[in-house]
């Protein structure tokens, strides 16, 4: 089943511990904490203080993106301040296995994040013997205001016909512009859990929540014996 992690960003800073407590009484998953440090991406963003002091609002997952540079600096703070999840970049380690073998070793789960651009080729055998998540990104990192970008449909669903094979307890979170318009999409092409921001907390937010787990859910596929994985529409074809 498809998870909801809604991101931090869009929620209202002014009013966290009732905007978590909401969210995971509507159903949500993850709460998706994005840290930025203004040189791996331009923005700015949620610092280990603020996933400290709301720790103890919900039971949620907490899922921390790291888009900063040497994130190996950071994981053992970010740890510390409570996040259940981290999530490293590819592009922003000298050595990014070590990374994730610390993030383990922390008793954490590791994620290995990839831009748009960056090959699914990177992601040898050994490398996602480390990994409990690939994190897809959608759209461009930091950037605000950006479209889903289509080709990252392929991506998903040849990612996911690899780690059936190899790997199927592995999670492909997907992040960048997630609506009811594209969520069935991600969903049918693999992706398990599922990042989104204003398509959620814009309006009745546990309406949002309840709508885009069930559209997830709908389109869904599972693994069915001796031929991999497939959507339950096209199961049913």
């Amino acid at each position: 089943m498809c998870k909801i992690a809604v991101s931090l960003l869009e929620m209202d800073y002014g009013h966290l511990d009732r905007g978590l407590k909401e969210i995971e009484a509507a159903g949500a998953d993850y709460v998706h904490f994005d840290m930025m440090d203004g040189a791996f991406v331009p923005n700015l963003g949620i610092g280990t203080r603020l996933i400290q002091g709301v720790r103890s609002s919900s039971h949620l997952v907490y899922d921390v993106h790291l888009m900063i540079e040497e994130p190996e600096k950071h994981v053992d703070r970010i740890a510390q301040a409570g996040a259940d999840v981290i999530t490293v970049h590819y592009e922003a380690c000298s050595d990014v296995k070590a990374v994730l073998d610390r993030i383990r070793r922390l008793g954490l789960r590791a994620g290995l994040a990839l831009k748009p651009e960056t090959s699914l080729e990177v992601l040898d055998r050994e490398l996602l013997t480390r990994v409990d998540v690939v994190h897809l990104m959608t759209t461009h990192p930091g950037l605000e205001g950006q479209t889903f970008i289509p080709e990252s449909l392929d991506k998903i669903s040849r990612l996911r016909r690899f780690l059936d094979e190899w790997k199927p307890d592995c999670e492909i979170e997907v992040d960048g512009n997630i609506t009811m318009g594209n969520v069935q999409s991600v969903a049918a092409a693999g992706a398990t859990v599922l990042v989104s921001g204003r398509a959620l907390v814009q309006g009745d937010i546990t309406e949002n929540i309840r709508r885009m787990k069930e559209a997830a859910r709908e389109a869904a596929y599972r693994p069915l014996k001796g031929y991999g994985r497939q959507s339950r529409k096209e199961e049913a074809v």
